[in-house]
């Protein structure tokens, strides 16, 4: 009785491992991404920005776009929570950014959907502050600087 009890044990032990060990599912077999490393180049510092982001269901199964994690409060996203699509669909998340982050910027953001599957997107680009302007220079101007 001892003998099949430590069989049976054995056989349990062994499943629980193998099935802890499983190899994890590529999400880049059942979705494709398009803009998921995006350059927006070089923006005026505190102007706004968006960009799109297209996610593909490339697999055989519907799924859900669950949530979408920020790294800062200076990014947005703008997408329809729990939205589903089916083998073929594509859907659309737009990522914003405030553009209130000086000089090169590098941001990112995690995309949850429905299986278990998660993928860091991210976007890059420069800030830059446009040059002071200098008033331009009338003729009643340069007639008072003519009289000094």
């Amino acid at each position: 009785m001892k003998r099949i009890f430590f069989i049976a044990l054995s056989l349990f032990v062994l499943n629980i491992a193998k099935a802890q060990t499983a190899p994890a599912k590529d999400i880049n077999s059942f979705f494709q991404f398009t803009n998921s490393d995006y350059d927006l180049g070089r923006i005026p510092f505190g102007k706004p920005v968006k960009y799109d982001l297209f996610i593909k269901n490339i697999g055989m199964d519907s799924s859900s776009l669950d949530n979408i994690q920020v790294g800062c409060g200076c990014t947005t996203p703008e997408y329809e929570k729990g939205k589903r699509f089916g083998p073929g669909q594509t859907i659309k998340v737009t990522l914003g950014f405030n553009g209130n982050t000086m000089g090169v910027f590098s941001k990112m953001a995690t995309i949850y959907l429905s299986g278990g599957f998660s993928k860091v997107v991210t976007f890059k680009g420069e800030t830059f502050t446009a040059p002071a302007t200098t008033p331009a220079t009338t003729n009643a101007s340069v007639e008072k600087l003519k009289q000094l």
